[in-house]
């Protein structure tokens, strides 16, 4: 927001407009031209007293949920305090803004939900989507993100309470990739819900009915998508937390249609390459010289899997090649030349029969991950299967016999889904695991050393793909210009000068590490010709786009 702007609104009309709010730093000028005398306290505070009043209310929350609570309060009512306030301490307040507590915030939705942010899209008024979009007072947007419940982080259909992903998801865009939150906008697509609980709940928000499925689907996000295109023709939509079923599907029937990528399969996947990247250039290693083994063969470990492919080509090897060095595991265990309902995304990666003879296994309907690694001897273990404990020591152990610095990152979130804890993956390896997590850990001690844990969390990721695509006015998001942002955020990692350090810089450090990757991603977009902007402009289109929470002088 600039410096000095006019506004018609006056009195309880500014102080509700949360874009416009200063609260008690209006000036006692402001105060007498905008009608405020006496809707506030006497002191004109400073921000620093702002601030201060804030860290103090923040501190006397005792739980998790209280602090969201408190700073979802805060960030709809006074949204430039918001961003001022979290910019201060991102590494203390990311872990309230989105996970883990995100998670339980999603569950308590319809409980605790105040204030209502964004737009709800329900199936019952599919006929009035376009409508709805064309009424929002927004007369321009450059994100969307979009979910709609069915697959929460690791909790499974929260239905309406899912909201609170899109919602965490954009402050996160303008927390660290600068986006003006006035130009981003939370959906959620309310098409019922499977889950019985929340459908007896007297105080659930969403449409009470089971989730449409096939045709009925397609035709209400197909609807969506339309209406969006045509009231916003070049937003970004980030398409995030949608089930298996669907996942993969939209992002592939819509991302030559409107520019878009999901978060999930594409941003995952993207960090999770830089961290494997990091951790193979602190031990002097060649990707293409790897065995991984994925536990969890859904969208995002599928999409692990393909960008892993495409680095490993970048490296000289075939698709087959590359490909043949990937076991997937999920609950029924390795997908192989025999296993049943194999979906299009995992076929790539069934590993063929010539791959599995001299293999020893008790039951080869079902090779456990256990088996896989007593045979396969992967080098990176990547857990995306929402089981907690499935990491465990005995297979970790047999893994570090055959690799001396194992990779292994139990991704799965929030924290009580992840597949090992970092102390445990420490202690099995006597401190030689290379570890990154999907929740947030504190360091671990062990032998006297302190080893810093990176969260792989797609916050290093995506707020840099979006400014980066949009700084090149890119028509499409390529599977190119998240390799590029990975090898980019890989090439930033501090373990390769601290081998205690984490893989990833603090979180202190995204604002400036994101855009050096919008820069790169863009440059990307120049390159795969899905962007006609000239890439000596580029840097200077980032940082026009950046917004800063300053507040505004009203004239």
């Amino acid at each position: 927001m600039e410096d000095g702007i006019r506004t018609p609104f006056r009195g309880a009309q500014i102080l509700n407009t949360p874009h416009l709010n200063k609260s008690t730093a209006f000036t006692q000028e402001e105060r007498d031209r905008l009608g405020l005398n006496g809707l506030l306290p006497s002191h004109v505070s400073t921000v620093e007293e702002q601030l201060k009043r804030c860290y103090q209310n923040f501190s006397r929350k005792r739980t998790p949920l209280g602090k969201y609570i408190f700073l979802n309060s805060l960030f709809n009512s006074n949204e430039c305090l918001f961003y001022q306030f979290v910019s201060l301490y991102p590494s203390e307040m990311l872990p309230y803004i989105y996970t883990p507590t995100v998670g339980e915030a999603a569950l308590q939705f319809s409980h605790i939900v105040t204030d209502h942010r964004g737009l709800y899209l329900s199936y019952p008024l599919e006929e009035k989507i376009e409508e709805m979009v064309q009424n929002l007072d927004q007369p321009q947007v450059d994100v969307i993100v979009v979910t709609d419940g069915e697959r929460i982080l690791g909790l499974g259909d929260l239905g309406i309470g899912g909201m609170a992903i899109p919602v965490g998801k954009l402050s996160l865009f303008t927390l660290f990739g600068g986006i003006h939150p006035d130009r981003t906008l939370p959906i959620l697509l309310d098409v019922g819900t499977n889950k019985e609980e929340l459908l007896q709940d007297e105080l659930y928000l969403g449409w009470r009915h089971s989730r449409v499925i096939g045709a009925d689907y397609d035709r209400f996000i197909d609807r969506f998508v339309k209406a969006i295109k045509k009231r916003y023709p070049k937003v970004l939509l980030q398409w995030e937390d949608f089930g298996k079923d669907h996942a993969r599907l939209l992002l592939d029937r819509y991302r030559n249609q409107i520019l878009s990528f999901n978060d999930d399969i594409q941003g995952t996947a993207a960090v999770s390459l830089a961290a494997i990247l990091a951790g193979l250039k602190e031990t002097k290693q060649k990707l293409t010289d790897q065995k991984i083994a994925i536990l969890g063969a859904g969208s995002a470990g599928t999409g692990i899997a393909d960008l892993i492919v495409q680095a490993m080509k970048a490296q000289g090897l075939s698709e087959e090649e590359a490909r043949g060095r990937i076991y997937m595991v999920d609950r029924n265990g390795l997908i192989h030349f025999n296993t049943p309902k194999v979906n299009e995304a995992q076929r790539p990666y069934s590993q063929p029969h010539q791959h599995l003879m001299n293999w020893k296994a008790a039951n080869f309907d079902h090779i456990t991950m256990a088996e896989v690694i007593a045979n396969a001897h992967p080098s990176i273990l990547i857990g995306v299967s929402a089981q907690s404990g499935a990491f465990t020591k005995p297979c970790i152990e047999e893994m570090l016999r055959h690799t001396p610095r194992p990779i292994i990152f139990p991704l799965s979130n929030p924290t009580s889904k992840a597949e090992a804890t970092p102390q445990e993956l420490i202690e099995w390896t006597q401190g030689q695991a290379i570890i990154a997590t999907g929740s947030p850990f504190m360091p671990v001690l062990y032998e006297g050393k302190t080893y810093k844990i990176a969260q792989c969390n797609n916050v290093y990721i995506f707020p840099g793909m979006g400014l980066g695509a949009l700084a090149a006015e890119a028509t499409q998001v390529t599977d190119g210009m998240f390799l590029q942002a990975a090898e980019m955020l890989a090439s930033l990692s501090p373990a390769l000068k601290d081998p205690t350090a984490a893989l990833f810089p603090d979180i202190e450090q995204v604002k400036g590490l994101t855009q050096k990757i919008a820069l790169a991603v863009a440059k990307k977009a120049c390159e795969d010709r899905v962007s006609s902007v000239d890439p000596s402009t580029l840097e200077t289109k980032i940082n026009s786009l950046v917004w800063k929470p300053k507040y505004p002088r009203f004239l």
